[in-house]
């Protein structure tokens, strides 16, 4: 059918009108979603994470800021199950809603990850090298393996190896000893449960150094 000029025009407008609402819906459904991961952050998460993600003052809490959104869901699930045992975490899990925790983790993965500066710099240098390359000696491997370069962390077909550059020494260390002595089982195939085990104090000391700073 051929059309004249006044109704092509008219379906012209139409259709850009249709479109421009959509986008506006689409928009508006998104922007509400991420006010509703901002509320929760900043009612049950900031006093202890920051409303960004980011700690500084905390240095016993993780940095929430750029973690894989994949790796925050699997804590958050882990903490409501037992699967990873703390009498903070797992009754401030509990508050969120199942439909709550995707988006939450989302908003967190967002943010721009924090960095900061070792105290020891020799021991961060030493952290590096293990880092890269592991301890033959001892059987510790190389953590870049799975944490990638830079502490930056890798979305895998098997699971997700979170992003550790930017967490604080006391969280790096305190995490690795957990590892090591059982505190904390809810590695993939008990991975770091062993790795840990292998680690010298000195070790954690280095690599915790190291991570603080990774990304800078």
């Amino acid at each position: 059918m051929k059309l004249n000029h006044v109704e092509r025009t008219f379906r012209v407008v139409t259709a850009r009108k249709l479109a421009t609402a959509g986008a506006a819906l689409l928009l508006c459904l998104g922007m509400g979603g991420f006010a509703q991961a901002n509320e929760t952050a900043t009612t049950i998460c900031a006093a202890c994470h920051g409303a960004d993600g980011s700690t500084p003052l905390a240095p016993n809490y993780p940095n929430l800021a750029g973690l894989q959104k994949e790796y925050i869901v699997k804590q958050l699930n882990d903490f409501i199950s037992g699967k990873r045992k703390s009498e903070v975490m797992t009754p401030m899990a509990e508050q969120l809603k199942p439909e709550d925790i995707e988006p939450v983790a989302a908003y967190f993965s967002q943010q721009k990850p924090a960095h900061g500066t070792p105290d020891n710099r020799m021991a961060a240098s030493a952290g590096k090298v293990l880092y890269n390359q592991g301890n033959d000696e001892t059987g510790v491997p190389a953590c870049v393996g799975c944490h990638q370069e830079k502490g930056a962390g890798y979305l895998g077909p098997v699971g997700v190896y979170p992003r550790v550059s930017g967490q604080s020494v006391e969280y790096v260390k305190q995490q690795l000893k957990d590892f090591a002595s059982g505190a904390r089982a809810n590695d993939q195939s008990r991975f770091m449960r062993t790795t840990a085990k292998r680690m010298s104090e000195e070790e954690i000391e280095e690599v915790a150094q190291y991570l603080v700073g990774a990304g800078n």
